[in-house]
């Protein structure tokens, strides 16, 4: 059982070793969304300043008819994503890895997460952050595996008792 509980350790070092870097390629990938949807809103405030009229103004003024009511929703979506996803992008770049770990999973957007996670590749922990995450995944895979066997041996041990 003991071997057993190593294996998993390691295949929880493993697994876990990789989050810096798979946080990395995520906030790589989310600069790059934040880039594209900053050209969308800032020609939209490009043309609404040479109208004459604000953000908010020029978007009142996208109504009249279904065309028009559409683009309004779509404009309004695309400058509320590109503000939240920048506001994310400040904070995730900000952050170190363990706080990383701890900041995205209430800020991950899907859609970006399962593109960065289609590229990504498995590395080994060449880094400092890459050890203490396979350490944390060793000596959580490790005492799973080890609490179960526990649990079950004890389990064991009352039903050879009850039984005799």
């Amino acid at each position: 059982m003991k071997y057993l509980a190593l294996v998993a350790g390691l295949a929880g070092a493993g697994a876990m070793a990789q989050f810096p870097e798979a946080s990395q390629h995520y906030v790589q990938r989310l600069a790059g969304a934040v880039d594209e949807l900053s050209i969308v809103v800032a020609d939209f405030d490009w043309s609404a300043q040479s109208a004459g009229l604000t953000r908010q103004e020029a978007l009142a003024e996208l109504s009249g008819s279904a065309f028009l009511s559409a683009r309004n929703a779509d404009m309004t979506r695309t400058i509320t994503r590109y503000e939240a996803l920048s506001a994310d992008l400040v904070l995730l770049r900000a952050a170190g890895p363990v706080e990383r770990a701890i900041l995205l999973p209430a800020r991950l957007d899907t859609e970006i997460g399962r593109r960065a996670l289609q590229d990504f590749r498995p590395a080994l922990p060449l880094s400092a952050s890459g050890a203490v995450f396979a350490g944390a995944g060793f000596i959580g895979g490790y005492a799973l595996l080890a609490g179960l066997a526990a649990l079950m041996a004890r389990l064991f041990r009352r039903r050879v008792l009850t039984s005799g």
